[in-house]
């Protein structure tokens, strides 16, 4: 299943004004580019790196909007909300084994204190999905989160009390690079979410990882990752 991208520009990054906007070079000019994610990536967003954007409206504070960044020789999106797109999509098309027969699909829909990216609904019963956005890989291990997340540690927790209550319910780390061989979340950066995924896992939240193939053109889901707890 495949998300396809606009037409890319070439930029060089340059600075990081604040968690959502950065400077980019293009054409030898300057200009404010919105960052599609929150998360530090520190290893993609650096002066210098070789990143790719497209034009924002010219009503936009920002004139660009980056969708892509090198690390190295490999491709990552850096958009935290193509994940939700693209598991919506396979979703949809009954892509994925693990959650066919639901009828019903919704998307951000509350439960307890938070609000979580899908509901689904079906003759199987209700399912509660988070959809985690995963852009860091050290050494072949895809890690989230990339700078605490005292908010994801919290609905790792809902996810939990909602199991107990009757509901099905998953975390789903979808890893936007092609150069990991496993995913396990990061117990130096985020030890208290660290916690809470291994809590929510022991009380029957499923946790899944997935690959994708990035490409200038497209995100396409690839396959799945091992998770190490």
């Amino acid at each position: 299943m495949t998300i396809p991208l606009p037409k890319l520009v070439e930029a060089t990054f340059l600075e990081r004004k604040n968690r959502f906007v950065g400077l980019v070079e293009v054409a030898g000019q300057r200009y404010p580019a919105h960052v599609p994610s929150s998360g530090r990536m520190k290893e993609l967003l650096f002066p210098g790196n070789t990143v790719y954007v497209t034009p924002m409206p010219r009503d936009m504070r920002t004139r660009y909007r980056i969708h892509l960044a090198h690390y190295g020789e490999t491709l990552v999106s850096v958009d935290s909300l193509l994940p939700n797109r693209l598991m919506q999509k396979v979703l949809v098309n009954g892509a994925l084994e693990q959650f066919s027969g639901y009828q019903e699909i919704k998307k951000e829909v509350g439960y307890g204190e938070s609000r979580f990216d899908l509901y689904l609904k079906g003759d199987t019963g209700r399912c509660l999905m988070e959809i985690k956005s995963v852009t860091l890989v050290d050494e072949g291990i895809a890690k989230f989160p990339d700078a605490p997340s005292e908010r994801g540690a919290k609905h790792l927790l809902e996810l939990a009390r909602a199991v107990g209550e009757g509901f099905r319910a998953a975390v789903i780390f979808v890893v936007q690079r092609d150069d990991a061989v496993l995913f396990s979340p990061n117990h130096a950066t985020g030890p208290h979410f660290a916690q809470s995924l291994h809590l929510a896992a022991a009380a029957g939240v499923e946790v899944y990882a997935l690959a994708c193939e990035i490409t200038r053109s497209a995100v396409r889901l690839k396959d799945y990752l091992p998770v190490q707890l």
